[in-house]
């Protein structure tokens, strides 16, 4: 891809050259685009602008037209497919073919909103309780609750984005977008495309900008929703400056865990466990990490996944060929590598991996039996390492996958109904899969994780019923 200059025009701000940063690539350090950076003062003329059209949204643009405007965006996604699939594998180093899937996600996520965005009703309230409250009819209406301020994720550039954008636009809701600085072409893209759609600039508006301006937007009075994806130090952090009010969604991560009992496929349930702990380099919020395997199939699960992470392509995430991109900074490999160290020093088993590549790739590594407090058991590892250990009862395991302060996505493997039925009722998760990996997910499904793992659940039609207000009408008359 050629490299250009992005900026997300602002009302009555004109980038200098000093305003633009470079966007590196995780796999060459190289400049692969530079991104127009806003100061405070435009960061509070976007918000300004927000502010003011809210005030208009619904009278000029209700919903069936925003629907449109949705649909029209879809359209020029499809259009772009490849384009914008290379940009996400260049910025973020997402091996091309999981791009180009997320590419197609984004194209549904965004016809999702548009069909949701005329679906969204209140309900008759029943007045028939007592006779005080004969003579009455009541209901109730949906508004937007306002001004939605998004901060963004890396690790999927596109998709998130989308999840956070779409939805606001669908509810009504003028929304500013701050994207992850390592991640920002894909982002402001989707917002130039949103426009070509026909969208109002001040119904949605990129703000890459520094962590404080960000900060300043995010516990502005003026916004009335908090939309965040990222780490749950920032998270609850800025949750814990919103202004009084404002509402908020965190997307965290997890250690995820994944029961298999010994009537398990094995010859189906290798290939998912390999596409789960590793897609992404495993930086997905519920990459498989914590595999608990039965004591008489784990030494086979385990050798079997560690030949399966052995075959995978680690390289070039422009390469049609490359399974496994590089981690999205030189930093993260040295963690992932201390806490795999770590983990083998305190008396686990490395069957495969545990070595950096060069070019801020990563090995697949596959642990086995490392000990219960090490960090790859503990911690989110956003890393492709998984860790497999033994089990002797059912309710060993499940006692040892919910105990984690994360609790976010599951899964178990078994052939037995009441197994599975057994593990998805135990286990500490918003979802569990059943013979089926932890990263599973349709962008219409709910999503989000319980406890220290975020709050509230994401997902089209949750995110817009979040992201509207009820109000309920009483009318009395005496024809009722």
């Amino acid at each position: 891809m050629h490299h250009a200059r992005h900026s997300s025009p602002l009302p009555g701000h004109a980038f200098k050259d000093s305003d633009y940063r470079p966007v590196m690539s995780p796999f060459t350090g190289e400049v692969v685009g530079e991104v127009g950076y806003v100061d405070a003062a435009a960061a509070q003329r976007a918000l300004d602008a927000a502010v003011e059209a809210q005030e208009t949204v619904a009278s000029e643009y209700p919903a069936f037209r925003r629907a449109e405007i949705l649909q029209r965006t879809a359209d020029l996604v499809h259009a772009a497919a490849e384009s914008l699939a290379l940009t996400i594998a260049v910025e973020g180093g997402k091996p091309l073919r999981d791009a180009r899937a997320e590419v197609a996600r984004v194209e549904n996520t965004v016809r999702l909103a548009a069909e949701e965005a005329t679906r969204i009703q209140g309900s008759e309230i029943p007045m028939q309780g007592t006779d005080a409250a004969l003579g009455r009819l009541a209901f109730t209406t949906r508004e937007p609750i306002g001004v939605v301020m998004a901060v963004s994720a890396f690790n999927h550039p596109l998709n998130l984005i989308a999840h956070q954008v779409a939805p606001a636009i669908a509810a009504g809701c003028p929304v500013l977008v701050k994207p992850a600085s390592d991640t920002p072409l894909s982002c402001v893209r989707f917002i130039e495309l949103l426009r070509e759609a026909g969208l109002p600039p001040e119904l949605a508006m990129a703000v890459p900008c520094a962590n404080d301006i960000a900060q300043e937007l995010v516990s502005s009075d003026r916004i009335a929703f908090f939309s965040f994806i990222g780490s749950p130090r920032v998270g609850w952090y800025l949750r814990s400056q919103l202004a009084a009010g404002v509402r908020c969604a965190l997307e965290h991560g997890g250690a995820a865990p994944a029961i298999v009992d010994a009537s398990a496929d094995l010859d189906t349930t290798i290939p998912l466990l390999t596409k789960g702990a590793f897609y992404h380099a495993g930086q997905v919020c519920v990459s498989v990490q914590r595999i608990l395997a039965e004591q008489t199939c784990a030494a086979d699960l385990a050798s079997r996944l560690a030949d399966a992470a052995g075959d995978l392509v680690v390289g070039d995430p422009t390469s049609e060929r490359t399974d496994v991109g590089p981690l999205i900074r030189e930093r993260e490999v040295e963690r992932v590598h201390d806490w795999v160290q770590e983990a083998v020093r305190e008396g686990g088993e490395l069957l495969c991996g545990g070595e950096p590549l060069g070019n801020g790739c990563y090995a697949p590594t596959v642990l086995v039996n490392p000990p219960a407090d090490a960090k790859v058991m503990t911690e989110e590892v956003f890393g492709p390492v998984v860790c497999v250990s033994e089990w002797e009862s059912l309710d060993d395991a499940i006692e040892r996958a919910n105990d984690v302060r994360w609790a976010f996505q599951a899964a178990v493997f078994s052939r037995d109904i009441d197994v599975a039925l057994r593990a998805a009722r135990r286990l500490d998760a918003t979802a569990v899969m059943v013979n089926d990996h932890t990263a599973f997910r349709v962008d219409w499904m709910p999503f989000g994780g319980r406890g220290a793992s975020g709050l509230s659940m994401g997902g089209i039609a949750p995110a817009i019923e979040e992201l509207t207000q009820e109000k309920m009408v009483v009318l009395r008359s005496p024809g009722l």
